[in-house]
């Protein structure tokens, strides 16, 4: 699944359009992470219990908006955000959302087609890359 914040694809044509696919998650601070990182935040600098849980919740609502950008028929989503929020005083709303597609690579010699497109289009078709021609 190719995932771009951009609303175009370089080298692919946008050939359906599914409409807005998004994952979200609503998260409880671990109390005694967020103890942890109280104390470290009197000090400064960066709070390692607060980003490993940002993180974890952004793997999460990526892979809920792709399986359900998936379920509708799409290869890809454009124009992808993620938001986050607070909601009350321990939890935390992170969402990631975009648009679900159908994009196809253009080949070598179409216009618009980029090298990976190129490469993508001779893979499908059982074609060797023209750098592993060179080498054969």
């Amino acid at each position: 699944m190719i995932v771009v914040t951009t609303n175009e694809i370089p080298g692919h044509r946008i050939d359906a359009v599914f409409g807005e696919v998004m994952g979200l998650t609503v998260r409880s601070r671990d109390i005694g992470a967020q103890f942890t990182a109280s104390f470290r935040a009197l000090g400064g600098g960066e709070l390692p219990e607060m980003t490993k849980a940002l993180y974890e919740s952004r793997q999460e609502v990526m892979h809920r908006m792709v399986v359900e950008a998936e379920s509708k028929g799409a290869n890809a989503i454009v124009a992808m955000r993620f938001d986050t929020s607070e909601m009350g005083t321990n939890w935390t709303e992170v969402c990631a959302y975009g648009t679900a597609v159908f994009a196809i690579p253009l080949g070598r010699g179409e216009a618009g087609a980029t090298g990976q497109s190129a490469y993508l289009v001779e893979a499908a078709a059982g074609a060797q890359p023209p750098a592993a021609a060179a080498q054969a």
